[in-house]
């Protein structure tokens, strides 16, 4: 079962002004866009099943492999593109044909005529909410959602 949605937005947004830092993932203090998800992980499903290795600025510009995705999917629960609702992760590929290196938490948005919102960390501007334009959407490669957790809702291996 997935974690409740209210429940990863508002941990998301608890981020929300978090400084950009490569590699780091300290609420308030810094983080990259994959510290914002692991930072929301241990705020709605406990623990980090295993460490992240460190990682290059330009990791996600060469090799075949989706690093991303192949993590998510050892620990999250995977859906259509379509179907991504909020509170799910996705994961984003930034030019065509390269692996996805980008990833962000689908919010909504407060407004019933505005667009659906995403919460990422960004260089430069930190971790904000924003909303999820033709030219982020196109780039939606990947879509997970939490998992819930506790004693019905163990975390996945």
């Amino acid at each position: 079962m997935p974690a409740d949605p209210s429940v990863v937005i508002a941990a998301a947004r608890s981020w929300l002004g978090t400084p950009y830092h490569d590699q780091a993932s300290v609420k308030g203090v810094g983080c990259d866009c994959l510290g914002l998800a692991r930072g929301v992980w241990r705020e709605v499903v406990g623990p980090e099943p295993f460490p992240i290795p460190p990682y290059s600025r330009d990791w996600g510009e060469s090799g075949p492999r989706e690093v991303l995705a192949d993590g998510a999917r050892k620990m999250m629960l995977e859906l259509p593109v379509a179907d991504a609702r909020p509170g799910a992760l996705l994961l984003f590929r930034m030019m065509p044909r390269a692996i996805t290196k980008h990833v962000g938490i689908l919010t909504v948005s407060t407004s019933r005529t505005a667009p659906d919102c995403f919460i990422h960390a960004y260089e430069r501007l930190g971790v904000i909410e924003q909303p999820l334009t033709p030219f982020w959407r196109r780039r939606i490669a990947f879509a997970f959602l939490f998992p819930g957790n506790g004693p019905d809702h163990p975390t996945p291996e």
